[in-house]
């Protein structure tokens, strides 16, 4: 495989050719305004639209009362359970209840402002932490709500060393630079959508349902995200409001969300309250583990950060007991976000770890070595690879911290404390079923064809490695068309399962096509369709995992997780409070590293995004008002150049077959896990002021 390759999309992003789904447009296209609610609770007793209808542009203002009937649809991907404007009911601040079109979307815009509701009953929203624990139910829970095995009170009262703490992580959002739109257009009962998503399969299943049309009678075009990182995985109201609206007026809409409404219409990350308690001999041998979590969820859905989930595997105990909870509140939907479950989970299990090896006296890395299981802890399957040794190792030696004084306060730069920190990091791999299509033609020019999307992860050049390598021809002889729903379905481009799905689909093509040659890989490809007689060879190529469906990490007998270790150090100014990650180093175990380059940019990438949940991101819920207080990227932050200091990524070998058929695995959401937590740790160790709450403020390190 090679060292790197620079991605074939580059030069269409580059020179701005690559269209984005609000670039798609057709001359008789209405600009369409949502009109939200501006409470989080109560219902919607009427709704005047005489002034927005008699605004300049303005062709219809659609309620409930325009739009053709929807079929249901409940699980995911769907992001809202209820139909939108269907129910006077409002859920949370927001929330759609009427759309506006005109022949700008300015004028739009302005006609939305002019729209008024009136509201009964409505009463102040309740904060996270003020409600009650609920166990939760339904598609949007993924995984165990309960896990456990051993006895944990028992081993908890039977260590001679036990620490038990809450953590709490905060409401985020994603934020992608292109805010979700989308244009839909009706032929007859054909409908044509232009949307970003993360998922064209998703998008088109949903609409099908939703319209009651058959699925070959929605065709989804998507080659390009600007930035998702899970918010555009599920499909959310807009996407059926816009082909609603095309539907009722007979021409094409196009509905482009502003940032605001990206902030109540696409989900986030939800804030999280954790308890872990460990128990452990005094050489450091875990005696017992609990991690319990709940999690701000929304009048509809159960959407649940399984936070307790990577506790299960990451480290051998007798006893292991987890459970997660959430609380229902007047608030938008939450959704997967980079990194979902793990990443905010590990910052409190890696915060605890940090806290037992403190009370023991012994260093970090050798509490986690101490506890390296040899199978699955909870299941005893074995793991189809792991090589969180062979990280932890290389990464303390990349890093120094062999050099690491322990005492805490007593590494300082001038008047800066330094501070070091570490933390292991992990995340489930989910896998899906995934299908590719490759021609040939007479000029042994390689075309693969499938409908993913490129989301800035560079899929692209990953399609075109593994092409080539199976083929056995130059990586600039094929080319890869991505997207579109009538070509190969591809399950979506989230949960760091593409490579494993998509690439072995591709190889599976290639294959095929070598075969159907009688060709051998690095034969060349025109002289072997000329020796068959033809002219253009197409093959398909599929793949999935045990069951043929969406799998998570334990499935066929193994345990299929990756690994990693982080490092770091920061700067601590004690007068001003302020906090500085001065370096990092991250080593990972993801399966084969397919494309080294576009690799080490994830985990970069992943690192920085870390970064930003550890001391910056933030929405602040204000529950007097029932909304998130900033809902722009002015009031929420997030990191730039300036904030991050230098970062040395590197991987261990670690091809793993049992994962998928190339031994790839996925890495995009790994390089974000831990990082929090080992600069928690650090600031621990420069300050002797131990955080809890994410993200660290200045207050938290002040005097």
């Amino acid at each position: 495989m090679t060292t790197g390759l620079t991605r074939p999309d580059g030069p269409a992003k580059l020179t701005g050719t690559a269209h984005y789904a609000a670039d798609a447009d057709t001359s008789d296209a209405l600009a369409a305004a949502l009109v939200t609610t501006t409470v989080p609770n109560g219902r919607l007793t009427a709704l005047h639209t005489a002034d927005a209808e008699a605004a300049p542009g303005v062709v219809r203002v659609l309620t409930r009362a325009d739009l053709p009937p929807l079929g249901e649809l409940s699980t995911p991907p769907l992001g809202f359970p209820v139909p939108p404007l269907l129910e006077d009911t409002v859920h949370h601040e927001g929330e759609p209840i009427a759309v506006v079109l005109a022949e700008t979307w300015e004028q739009a815009r302005h006609a939305a402002t002019l729209v008024r509701a009136e509201y009964a009953d409505v009463t102040p929203a309740v904060p996270f932490g003020q409600a009650e624990d609920v166990v939760p139910h339904g598609g949007l829970v993924f995984g165990e709500t309960d896990e456990s095995k051993g006895d944990v009170t028992a081993g908890l009262a039977a260590a001679d060393v036990s620490v038990t703490a809450t953590y709490t992580t905060a409401d985020r959002h994603h934020s992608p630079i292109e805010p979700h739109a989308t244009l839909a257009r009706w032929d007859g009962d054909q409908l044509v959508l232009h949307s970003s998503v993360q998922s064209v399969l998703f998008a088109q299943a949903a609409l099908a349902a939703l319209f009651g049309v058959p699925p070959e009678n929605v065709r989804v075009f998507c080659p390009f995200v600007g930035g998702g990182f899970g918010c555009k995985g599920f499909v959310w109201p807009h996407i059926p409001l816009a082909a609603a609206a095309a539907r009722v007026t007979g021409r094409p809409v196009k509905l482009v969300l502003t940032r605001a409404q990206m902030f109540t219409l696409a989900g986030h990350q939800p804030a999280t309250r954790q308890t872990v308690s460990l128990g452990a001999t005094s050489d450091g041998r875990l005696t017992a583990l609990r991690h319990t979590s709940s999690n701000a969820s929304a009048q509809l859905g159960d959407y649940c950060e399984n936070t307790p989930h990577g506790s299960t595997w990451m480290y051998a105990s007798p006893a292991i007991e987890t459970s997660t909870r959430i609380q229902r509140l007047h608030r938008p939907g939450p959704t997967p976000m980079r990194s979902p479950h793990e990443g905010p989970g590990m910052f409190a299990l890696e915060s605890a770890m940090d806290e037992l090896a403190h009370e023991l006296g012994m260093d970090p890395v050798e509490l986690r070595l101490r506890n390296e299981p040899e199978v699955d802890p909870l299941t005893g399957e074995p793991f189809s690879s792991r090589k969180l040794v062979e990280c932890l190792r290389e990464g303390a030696r990349r890093f120094g911290w062999s050099e690491r004084n322990p005492e805490i306060g007593s590494m300082r730069d001038g008047h800066e404390l330094i501070g070091w920190g570490m933390a292991a990091a992990t995340m489930d791999s989910p896998r899906s079923p995934s299908s590719a299509r490759l021609r040939i033609d007479h000029t042994g020019h390689v075309v693969v064809e499938t409908g993913m999307q490129e989301i800035g992860t560079g899929l692209p050049a990953m399609v075109q490695a593994v092409a080539a390598e199976t083929l056995g021809c130059p990586p600039e002889d094929v080319a890869v068309r991505h997207g579109d729903s009538d070509f190969p379905p591809h399950t979506g481009t989230f949960g760091s399962m593409s490579t494993m799905g998509l690439g072995s689909a591709v190889r599976a093509a290639a294959e095929s096509a070598l075969e159907k040659l009688g060709a051998e890989p690095g034969d060349p490809l025109a002289g072997a369709l000329a020796e068959a007689g033809l002219t253009e060879l197409e093959s398909e190529g599929r793949w999935s995992p045990e069951g043929g469906g969406m799998t998570r990490g334990r499935t066929g007998g193994y345990s299929i997780h990756t690994y990693g270790s982080i490092f770091v150090e920061v700067r601590v100014d004690p007068d001003l409070g302020l906090l500085r990650m001065s370096r990092a180093v991250g080593v990972y175990a993801g399966g084969r590293i397919l494309n080294p380059l576009a690799a080490r940019s994830q985990m970069i990438g992943g690192i920085t995004w870390g970064y930003g949940q550890a001391v910056l991101e933030q929405s602040v819920f204000e529950p007097n008002l029932g909304r998130f207080l900033s809902k722009n990227l002015a009031g929420y932050i997030v990191p730039v150049n300036a904030d991050i200091g230098e970062i040395d990524v590197s991987f261990v070998d670690d091809d793993d077959r049992v994962a998928s058929a190339i031994g790839a695995k996925g890495i995009g959401e790994l390089g974000a896990v831990g990082v929090s937590a080992a600069i928690a740790n650090a600031v621990f160790h420069a300050t002797g002021r131990r955080v809890r709450d994410l993200p660290i403020r200045i207050h938290h390190l002040l005097p």
